[in-house]
Formats: C-alpha cells, sequence, structure tokens
C-alpha cells in the first residue's frame, strides 16, 4: 500500500504565511503514513497585482522551506510556484517535484495559459504575465509509480494527456487554482475525462476559497482512479476552511487491470497521433 495525500489551501500575497500552510499540510500527510504530498499550482503566493507577483517570485524562501520540509519529514513534496523570467517582465508558472531528500529533481513550465472572459464579469489574461513552457517532462519513477506532470488549464487538452500515457504515465497531476465560477460545470467532469481517457491515476490539488479582493479559487480537490471513480475529494469555498488533505492508496494494480479490460487500440492509420 502506498498512499498519497492531496494538499488543500488558500495562498496569498504572504510567502510566510503559505510556507506555515504547507507545514500544516505536511503534518497530516505525515499523520496519515503518505509517501508524498500534493500541493496546488501557485502554493507559494496568489499576488494582488502583475507588478507583486514579479516581485514575490525574486523571493526563493517559501520553495527553500518546501525543501527543507521534505528533507527533514523524508515526504516527496509535488508543488507549484512561480519563477521570475531571465529579462524579469514575466513569471513561470512552474511544477517541481522535490524528492524526500529536499533535491527538486523535476521542472515542469506550464504549457497552456489561461486566458478567460467571463459574461459580464473581469477577464484575466494569465498570457499577459507569464510566460508558456515549450516542452514536455517525460514520465518519471516516483514511490506511487511513473508520474506525468500538468499544471491547471493544461486539464483542458486531453492531447496532452494522451501523450504522457503513451510516454508511460500512470498517474497525471493537475495542480490547480481553477476558477472559482468554471469550477461546478467544468472541474470534476474534465478530471474524469482525462482518467478515463487515459486509463491513468488523477491527482489533483486544488486552491480553495478567496486570496484576495479579486480571485477566488473553486477548491473540490480530487484523486481519481484509472475507472473514473472519484476516491477522493475535499470541500469548496462555501464551507468553513483550513488546511486539510485527503488521502488514497494509489493501486497501480488498477492501472494494468482496465488497460486489460479495455484496451485502447489506436488507429494512427486512419487519423493524426496527437
Amino acid at each position: 500500500m502506498v498512499l498519497a495525500a492531496i494538499g488543500q489551501m488558500t495562498s496569498t500575497n504572504s510567502l510566510a504565511h503559505n510556507l506555515k500552510q504547507v507545514q500544516t499540510l505536511v503534518r497530516k500527510a505525515l499523520a496519515s503514513s503518505a509517501k508524498v504530498l500534493f500541493l496546488p499550482e501557485a502554493a507559494d503566493y496568489i499576488a494582488s497585482s502583475p507588478e507583486e507577483g514579479r516581485s514575490l517570485a525574486k523571493d526563493r524562501s517559501f520553495i527553500e522551506g518546501v525543501q527543507k520540509q521534505a528533507r527533514e519529514n523524508k515526504i516527496s513534496i509535488n508543488v507549484g510556484v512561480h519563477e521570475l523570467t531571465s529579462d524579469g517582465k514575466k513569471v513561470k508558472n512552474m511544477l517541481l517535484w522535490v524528492d524526500e531528500k529536499g533535491e527538486i529533481t523535476q521542472r515542469y513550465q506550464k504549457l497552456h495559459m489561461f486566458d478567460y472572459t467571463p459574461e459580464g464579469g473581469q477577464s484575466m489574461k494569465e498570457s499577459d504575465t507569464t510566460e508558456p513552457g515549450k516542452a514536455f517532462v517525460e514520465p518519471f519513477d516516483t514511490p506511487l509509480g511513473k508520474l506525468g506532470l500538468a499544471i491547471c488549464f493544461d486539464l483542458r487538452f486531453p492531447e496532452m494527456a494522451l501523450h504522457l500515457r503513451r510516454k508511460g504515465a500512470q498517474i497525471l497531476t493537475y495542480p490547480s487554482a481553477w476558477a472559482a465560477t468554471t469550477g461546478p460545470p467544468h472541474w470534476q467532469s474534465l478530471l474524469r475525462a482525462r482518467a478515463i481517457e487515459s486509463q491513468c491515476w488523477v491527482i489533483a490539488s486544488g486552491q480553495v476559497g478567496a486570496h484576495n479582493e479579486k480571485r477566488t479559487s473553486y477548491g473540490h480537490s480530487m484523486i481519481i482512479d484509472p475507472w473514473g471513480v472519484t476516491r477522493a475529494e475535499l470541500g469548496g469555498a462555501e464551507v468553513a476552511f483550513e488546511p486539510e488533505v485527503a488521502i488514497v492508496d494509489i493501486e497501480l494494480g488498477l492501472v494494468e487491470k482496465v488497460r486489460q479490460q479495455i484496451p485502447m487500440d489506436k488507429r494512427f492509420d486512419v487519423y493524426p497521433e496527437v
């Protein structure tokens, strides 16, 4: 039995406050004997302006604090953070794998930018402030199995999940700060779709609640099995909140069982490989 923990939190513009939330989540994950803790997108901070975001991205104290937590507690941590671009004009939306020694061994930069114009509401254009990545990270071995990395809006692109599956992924992760407006109709439906079509475990840790006056996240962090069954789900912004975790035994045998039961034989002789 190998246990995974999803951690749900509400990041603000205080790196110190956000690190304290991570410390709480690590304690709760360890109390349940989890081997890996999955944290949300932008766990380090959610800023109230682009200028504030670029300034916070220069501070490495949160990332170093997460490394210390992993090293001292011998737990692997998957965490979403920001880094400044080389010219300092934008940030990079990053997902880091920190192993149980506290070493950053994998780094993925979000490929797809979230540009959203709600009807009658305030638009959000991640592409104005964030540099998109240019490459996948090959699925890699973890205590849970072979993991494929993605972030939030990447969830809307099934091509990415299918590519990671073909490269050997058994588990896909989608750390998110999902918009509260699109959460109810889209979040679980998309997560279940990615799990079913890739026949992978899907682990999606989310931000929840109000980060500032401008931004609120949906929450409802989930772990979904390769059959599309939701094995764990945390609450949303409508309930009283403190940092919390959900724990699931990631049964790799279920991946092979589902793939044997329903073979997905692609017809790339008829349609293009995506």
